[in-house]
């Protein structure tokens, strides 16, 4: 398959295509067309001497500064120096081939006066595997992500640093080892290649996928412990959620349905309570809110993935050159934050039902802890420690990044979105979330080996997998390799996929 890039239509799967998966990209010809009668444009604009921001003046505070014919080529050339003013350890190969198709994306419709060979190399570099090293740390997400555009837009004069086939080289050596050509920075080129917030976007459109993917196990672990729990089936029926109209709770009551579906519980085999605590009976309204702040968040990252982030934007059609800020993240953060909250919320609830499975107060008869030896073993009870750690490090990290603006530029940028910081700590509290699932999982895998009733279909087959890889906790043994097995297992969505090919996809509503 290749991926036609023509200024629209790109969504989170595209870019985890592109990123992750290295399917091959293509710039559509009337893309092509539109680059080059927009540079047409701008390079009759800058013979005519009409001043335009970032082209033909320094930028920022020094906006004002024009730039004689001999300056403007070599201010692109020392523009990218300067912004390449990151921090820190190499950003994950992902990361950059997102923002980079972002930033085709942007130049697709012809309103970023690059020349077209800009863009067509970074076409060349996606398609070839030539990955420019980037710091993890640097851009404050507004004039753009530029510390990390920056040293991508490095290779596009041979210098910096990137990967191919698997190893790191220095930039021209890199290129040459593509077999793609360096076309250098002429006017208006660099600022074009940095100037829009597409490396934050990057980083949010693959963490929306991957949420989802979590969500959606958080909808497995949940089901577990209900039946684990001997829970009262009914608050899972659509119906309650259909007349209170939420569409997260009616998917997420809709998806524990199917897992559960055949057990003995929810065909009231099993004598139950006639209403079990929230963290069991508001499971639906609450991930159902988080698959709704989700659904949120993508929309807002596919309008950027598809919109023109840069800054000034071209109009050739009317021979108009506009300067504004649409490179501002802040469309972006702001519900990047709010998603990252709601992994963290999710996470506190898994954490309560996990408490329930271990406390024999709240349990319905199992033993304490989850194991037969209370007293001489402990069983699950350092478990719950474990999950509560991630939890506060999540609840630390929830702190929203979109309200921490700190201005710069003599105060020329003095309000800028900080949707990197939103982006890297989604993926730290998303990280803590394969931990706190794991061991929600682990422990109603643990209490339904006590049940001796029917379980659902998605439910048993999810236990099965983990006896793939945690064994039942007979006697007590260092926990911490079934931790980190079973965290890596959630993140690998190995129960996902099995669960799904028994019952069904559980995101269709």
């Amino acid at each position: 398959m290749t991926l036609v890039v023509k200024g629209y239509g790109l969504t989170i799967e595209d870019v985890v295509n592109v990123a992750r998966n290295n399917e091959k990209v293509e710039l559509h010809p009337d893309s092509l067309e539109k680059i080059k009668i927009c540079r047409a444009m701008l390079e009759n604009k800058i013979k005519a001497g009409e001043i335009m921001y970032g082209v033909n003046t320094g930028i920022g505070e020094f906006s004002e500064v024009v730039l004689n014919d001999e300056q403007v080529k070599d201010f692109q050339k020392y523009l990218i120096y300067n912004h390449a003013a990151g921090i820190g350890d190499a950003m994950p190969i992902d990361y950059v081939r997102g923002a980079m198709l972002g930033r085709i994306n942007v130049h697709a419709h012809g309103n970023s006066g690059c020349r077209p060979e800009i863009t067509l190399t970074l076409v060349d570099m996606l398609n070839k595997g030539v990955t420019p090293w980037v710091c993890r740390k640097g851009s404050v997400g507004a004039s753009g992500d530029l510390a990390p555009m920056s040293q991508i837009a490095l290779l596009l004069m041979g210098e910096g640093k990137a990967y191919f086939q698997g190893k790191l080289y220095e930039g021209k050596e890199a290129m040459e080892k593509g077999g793609i050509p360096i076309p250098g920075l002429e006017a208006r080129d660099g600022l074009s290649t940095i100037n829009g917030s597409n490396v934050l976007t990057a980083m949010s459109a693959l963490f929306l996928y991957d949420a989802n993917n979590w969500l959606k196990q958080a909808e497995i672990g949940a089901a577990m412990s209900l039946e684990a729990l001997k829970a009262n089936m009914k608050p899972y029926t659509a119906k309650l959620h259909e007349v209170r109209g939420f569409a997260g709770a009616i998917r997420s009551a809709l998806a524990i349905q199917k897992l559960i579906k055949g057990g003995d519980l929810v065909e009231n085999k099993i004598k139950c309570k006639v209403q079990d605590a929230y963290s069991m009976r508001s499971t639906p309204q609450v991930i159902g809110t988080a698959h709704d702040a989700l659904a949120f968040a993508r929309s807002q990252v596919e309008i950027e993935l598809n919109g023109v982030g840069d800054n000034p934007i071209f109009f050739p059609e009317e021979n108009l050159t506009l300067s504004g800020a649409n490179f501002q993240g802040s469309p972006v953060s702001l519900p990047m934050d709010m998603a990252g909250v709601a992994i963290t919320m999710i996470s506190v609830l898994s954490e309560r039902r996990m408490n329930r499975l271990n406390n024999p107060a709240l349990s319905v008869g199992l033993p304490a802890f989850l194991t037969k030896g209370a007293g001489m073993f402990s069983g699950l009870m350092l478990s719950q420690y474990t999950a509560d750690m991630q939890i506060v490090e999540q609840r630390i990290l929830s702190a929203p990044a979109s309200i921490q603006s700190i201005p710069a530029a003599a105060d020329q940028e003095d309000f800028v979105s900080m949707g990197m910081n939103t982006a890297i700590k989604n993926f730290q509290i998303l990280d803590n979330a394969y931990g706190v699932l794991g061991i929600e999982i682990m422990a109603a895998a643990q209490a339904l080996d006590f049940r001796e009733y029917k379980f659902g279909k998605g439910v048993t087959k999810a236990k099965e997998v983990v006896r793939r890889h945690v064994d039942f906790l007979d006697i007590d043994r260092p926990l911490y390799d079934d931790h980190n097995k079973m965290k890596d297992l959630v993140q690998s969505c190995e129960i996902l996929e099995e669960v799904e090919k028994t019952v069904g996809s559980l995101q269709s509503t």
